[in-house]
């Protein structure tokens, strides 16, 4: 990199401007120029009538000033008053750190009007601090969103390598460690007000609608004994982590992903407990409308479905069923002609008891079940091909079955074994198995067929086939909590940190979803994280210059945006923000005489 001075003569003057400019190889004998930072104009001429002039922060006065600056190889005028002559030759670049995904972070809070919420019901905590809750809790968001850490990862390196001191106008102080996790226990009893506030954001921004939620429950486990968390539980593990605790997580969101609520249970709570309370709770905070609940099979008991058709409450679902039921109801809907609802998959309806049956069959899920079930079946046989071969003990023999069955799941049904007796040898005679293929044909049958039941009598199959695969949304939302935003597993040992860190995750989780919709009306085909990556390669530096009166002027810059990123902001109508003013400090070594003699 090297410096650069361009000059301007603009009304019979000369005007220098600099800038930061990196040289990069194209070939072998050619190299191209990139222009890193712009300094803008530094003075050249001593007529004060368009002397340029700055706002510097002074650290020893505490207080701003403004400067006239003059390169080290001009004289500064007789008549100019607050002038400093700066060391171009000398200049330097220190402390690289992450700023346009930090940006983009803070951006998104604004737009949510997450900075005036949090001041509002924080405001009463913050009487003897120095730093504004809301502050910290803003750091802890955009922190789950970019890079998602533990609170001492935050405190210990990354608020260092960002740009969130400039962003947040606040020092080292809102990155405390004691702070970060104090602010964890001042968050959670605003939930349902937060809920509230999302709500008409999110009307606000997008129009989203909510007569129509996607309901859905995961889990996720704790690292340690747990034992100050009263809701950790041994239970049903989703991630497959069964020899530890966990605690379960319920969600509602709109079919755009939009999450409207959530509610954190005990670790061993089956999903069947769950509806009857949730139904309540989204009546009591929303009031009570026409919706229309879309649920996986697992999760409603018949005794809640009734409730729901009841006359008095009305509530609507749409629910996926077991397999047996398509079996059950063969006899009415065998004779009855498919309907193309898309290219692939047709359906077939039927009432039955005061409810709609939609029977589907789609030729991607068959394909896709049948590859899924071969895979496993091919896998499983190489092993026992590979057993056989090996002639293990009949002991070892039989535990090595036992964890390729566990691994092949439903798949080893259709596996057809003779073992060797107790104290015989292996042997290929002995220890035989086959597919099973009028079993295999018999279930292939089934594959690409679902079953739905709504008490919605009169409404199109297209639009109940719809709005079930929408369910997907509600498993991406799960998987961005727990793989991209970092949810999983919880280190916390305390019961409200747990929740709290929960909390975190969900704002974070609203922060990815407005940028996602943001994308999807003025810039499709981008995702969220494509975007985070893209503006990663803004950063922010510190430009040093010495002065001729020994003290250091230090400009903090960020990078120019490239072209693309240029047209990415445009596209999603956002601006950088202006460059931070400079500041003016004493030039002290780097390191004290103390710390070197260490």
């Amino acid at each position: 990199m090297f410096l650069r001075a361009k000059v301007r003569t603009k009304n019979g003057k000369r005007h220098r401007y600099f800038s930061v400019v990196e040289n990069r190889r194209v070939g072998q004998n050619r190299t191209a120029q990139r222009t890193v930072l712009y300094l803008g104009e530094i003075n050249d001429s001593q007529e004060a009538i368009w002397r340029r002039t700055l706002p510097v922060f002074d650290e020893n006065h505490q207080q701003y000033t403004t400067l006239s600056l003059f390169p080290e190889d001009r004289e500064i005028p007789a008549e100019s008053s607050n002038s400093i002559q700066v060391k171009l030759s000398e200049m330097e670049l220190r402390r690289p750190r992450a700023f346009g995904t930090c940006w983009l972070g803070c951006e998104l809070w604004r737009q949510l009007r997450l900075d005036a919420f949090w001041e509002e019901k924080l405001a009463e905590k913050v009487r003897r601090e120095t730093v504004s809750w809301a502050k910290v809790l803003q750091l802890l968001v955009v922190n789950r969103l970019i890079d998602p850490g533990s609170e001492f990862r935050v405190h210990r390196q990354w608020f260092d390598q960002s740009a969130m001191a400039e962003l947040l106008e606040t020092d080292f102080a809102v990155a405390e460690k004691d702070r970060l996790y104090r602010c964890l226990d001042r968050i959670l009893e605003h939930k349902p007000a937060l809920f509230q506030h999302l709500r008409e954001r999110w009307q606000d921004l997008f129009q989203a609608q909510f007569d129509i939620l996607l309901y859905d429950l995961t889990s996720t486990y704790i690292e340690g004994e747990g034992a100050e968390i009263p809701k950790a539980k041994y239970g049903y593990s989703r991630d497959q982590r069964f020899d530890a605790k966990q605690v379960v997580i319920a969600l509602v969101i709109t079919p755009e992903g939009f999450p409207l609520a959530y509610e954190v249970m005990d670790g061993n709570t089956s999903d069947r407990t769950t509806l009857r309370s949730f139904l309540g709770k989204i009546e009591s905070t929303y009031g009570r409308a026409r919706r229309v609940w879309v649920m996986d099979r697992g999760i409603p008991t018949e005794a809640v479905l009734a409730e729901m058709r009841s006359s008095e409450r009305q509530i609507f679902y749409l629910v996926g069923t077991p397999r047996s039921k398509i079996r059950q109801h063969e006899k009415k809907w065998l004779d009855l002609p498919w309907q193309k609802v898309r290219q692939a998959v047709e359906v077939k309806l039927f009432a039955d008891a005061g409810e709609l049956y939609v029977l589907a069959k789609s030729e991607g899920r068959r394909a896709k079940e049948r590859a899924m079930r071969r895979r496993k079946l091919a896998r499983l046989v190489r092993k026992l091909r590979a057993m056989r071969r090996n002639g293990p003990r009949r002991d070892q023999l039989l535990l090595r079955i036992g964890a390729a069955r566990k691994e092949a799941g439903s798949a080893f049904r259709f596996l057809q074994l003779q073992l060797p007796r107790e104290g015989e040898a292996v042997t290929r005679n002995n220890f035989q198995f086959r597919v099973d293929q009028d079993k295999l044909a018999a279930a292939e049958l089934q594959d690409g067929y679902y079953l739905l039941r709504s008490n919605l009598l009169n409404e199109d199959p297209t639009v109940l086939w719809e709005r079930y695969v929408q369910l997907a949304q509600i498993e991406a939302a799960f998987k961005s909590m727990k793989s991209e935003l970092g949810i999983r597993p919880l280190y916390h040992q305390l019961g409200h940190r747990v929740e709290a860190h929960i909390l975190v995750a969900f704002l974070a989780y609203c922060l990815l979803v407005t940028l996602k919709n943001r994308l999807q009306a003025l810039a499709p085909g981008l995702t969220p994280r494509a975007v985070l990556e893209k503006l990663s390669t803004i950063q922010m530096l510190d430009v040093w210059l010495p002065t001729t009166d020994l003290r250091w002027l230090v400009m903090p810059r960020f990078t120019q945006p490239q072209a693309d990123q240029t047209i990415l902001l445009h596209k999603l109508h956002l601006a950088l923000p202006q460059q931070p003013p400079p500041r003016i400090k004493n030039r002290l070594p780097d390191f004290p005489q103390e710390a070197l003699r260490l």
